[in-house]
């Protein structure tokens, strides 16, 4: 199992080799969102940000160097190019239009593995002042280090401590639905039952707090038979 239930989104339109890795990926502990296209890639990055993309170079309509270029422009998010092709200059194109790292196919599951722990650790080991611990949504800032939530009029939000965890795991994974056991286990590091409703608790009374500092903020949804959605945009304040 990973350390923590990070999101992995496969782009790879051989419906076998995707089943694959999803299937693969889902047995470490991993979360998968998968696409066979472009299109459907673009539907789900509408919702949620993955932590690492697992991007096939040969698709069809958008290729992959293309998507690639697209989303380094877009955002720091690590991708693991796949390709059939073993070319040098297939390679050196890839890592310019800013794949982070190149695997060619055939290869074995632990390679795959390996690679993809790799990149999610580089992608963690960036400077202090660069990692998320001050953030902005909506109208709040949150600082991770110091477990306080500041309002529009820089007026601290009270919050217990419960309360706390549960809001820095969302604001850590934006637009991305996370069940009541993946809350838990995120928050707390414990697994859950399946009638335990201390989340359901914990993200009642959050919503509540979040509501009355910014009124119609809607922040956090409840996706049937989902879980929860935190559907504001975080950013990173510097």
């Amino acid at each position: 199992m990973t350390a923590y239930a990070a999101t992995l989104l496969i782009i790879e339109d051989d419906s076998q080799i995707r089943q694959l890795i999803s299937d693969l990926m889902r047995q470490e502990g991993f979360l998968i969102e998968a696409a066979a296209d472009a299109a459907t890639m673009d539907a789900i990055l509408a919702r949620m940000r993955p932590d690492l993309v697992i991007l096939d170079l040969m698709l069809p309509g958008e290729d992959g160097l293309s998507i690639c270029r697209r989303l380094r422009a877009q955002d720091t998010v690590p991708i693991l190019m796949v390709t059939a092709k073993s070319a040098e200059i297939d390679r050196v194109v890839g890592l310019e239009m800013g794949a982070d790292d190149y695997l060619v196919k055939p290869f074995g599951p632990r390679e795959l593995l390996a690679r993809v722990r790799a990149l999610l650790r580089r992608s963690h080991m960036l400077p202090a002042k660069q990692r998320d611990r001050r953030l902005a949504f909506g109208t709040f800032i949150i600082d991770l280090d110091a477990r306080q939530l500041l309002d529009e009029q820089m007026t601290m939000v009270k919050l217990t401590s419960g309360e706390f965890d549960i809001l820095a795991c969302f604001v850590q994974r934006p637009r991305r639905v996370l069940t009541r056991d993946q809350i838990l286990d995120l928050a707390r590091g414990r697994a859950t039952g399946p009638f335990d409703r201390t989340i359901d608790t914990l993200v009642s009374r959050l919503r509540r707090k979040l509501e009355a500092a910014s009124p119609g903020s809607n922040l956090i949804t409840t996706v049937r038979n989902g879980g929860y959605l935190f559907t504001s945009h975080v950013r990173l304040l510097t």
